[in-house]
């Protein structure tokens, strides 16, 4: 599951991160070390020299997402030449990230600074930290400032790859959801058939699970599917009309694909006789269930939204 959803993160930012078409990221090899696309070179003046290509660089597709700049952080910057502290200047850039993104509302309590250095500067970090801790213990007799988490290797990278993972998601969040449109107009010919179902509320604190955009976006499927339902699957080959239902969450109401379905035929009726009339409209198998998923997967290649799909 969760390589499922590293996929699909770094599929998107691929496509929809930057300001001027596609670059192709890794998580987290290439957003390592501050920025993606990064090459640390030695200047004559010796000094270490961050150069970020303006339009590939990690903090320019931030900048794209947001509109903003991190305050103190800039597209190009002297580094050290002395490692230890070249090492602690990326720490602190990373740390102004995480505390730029958390003003924005990203939840990231579990995300330490140190999860997004690259492996030598984590490990580099990892004997200064614990060094200075044991200093601090012999002078003062106890252990002061927050915990250490020293990693082995192999760890590390699986810790790494969690955290840039978490921070885009979170970057997706602040900065890409909100972009949805909280005005919902009604519609009159769904109105009937919703007043029966409960419904969602869209104020900023009625749940702790979903954010005011994403409940505006599950409004908008149950709304939709409850206007389709009867017209895509009117002609059903396999089951007849689906049951109405409340779609409360992105996972397991949308297994059967029968609601994402909905949606599209919203948009491209004419994937409804070439493909979602063949959907099974009320699935029990696991062999029905991945029937419906090719079927969808299908009608999206048909219109070029795969977005690297796979089944």
């Amino acid at each position: 599951f969760f390589q499922k959803t590293l996929n699909a993160v770094q599929s998107w930012f691929t496509l929809f991160g930057w300001s001027k078409g596609q670059n192709p990221i890794s998580i987290p090899y290439s957003l390592r070390s501050d920025a993606c696309i990064v090459q640390l070179t030695v200047a004559q003046e010796k000094n270490f020299k961050r150069r970020v290509d303006k339009d590939k660089g990690f903090y320019e597709m931030l900048l794209h997402l947001n509109g903003q700049s991190i305050p103190g952080i800039a597209a190009s910057q002297s580094l050290s030449t002395d490692p230890v502290e070249r090492m602690f200047q990326i720490h602190w850039q990373h740390s102004e990230l995480l505390s730029f993104l958390k003003r924005k509302g990203a939840y990231l309590p579990h995300i330490m600074p140190e999860f997004l250095l690259a492996p030598e500067d984590y490990e580099l970090w990892s004997e200064v930290s614990t060094g200075l801790r044991r200093g601090s213990m012999r002078s003062s007799g106890k252990l002061s400032g927050r915990r250490i988490f020293v990693l082995d290797k192999r760890m590390f990278e699986t810790m790494s790859k969690r955290a840039w993972t978490d921070v885009l998601l979170q970057m997706y969040k602040v900065f890409v959801l909100p972009r949805v449109s909280s005005r919902m107009v009604p519609d009159p010919s769904s109105l009937e058939s919703l007043q029966n179902m409960p419904g969602i509320k869209s104020e900023p604190l009625c749940s702790n699970v979903y954010s005011r955009y994403e409940r505006t976006i599950l409004i908008w499927l149950n709304k939709n599917y409850e206007k389709n339902r009867k017209i895509v699957w009117k002609d059903s080959e396999r089951g007849g009309i689906p049951p109405m239902r409340w779609i409360v969450n992105f996972d397991q109401d949308l297994l059967d694909g029968l609601v994402l379905a909905a949606q599209m035929a919203g948009y491209c009726p004419y994937l409804i006789p070439t493909h979602f009339i063949r959907m099974y409209t009320n699935p029990r198998t696991h062999e029905q269930f991945l029937h419906n998923a090719l079927i969808l997967v299908k009608a999206l290649h048909t219109i070029n939204m795969d977005l690297d799909i796979k089944v």
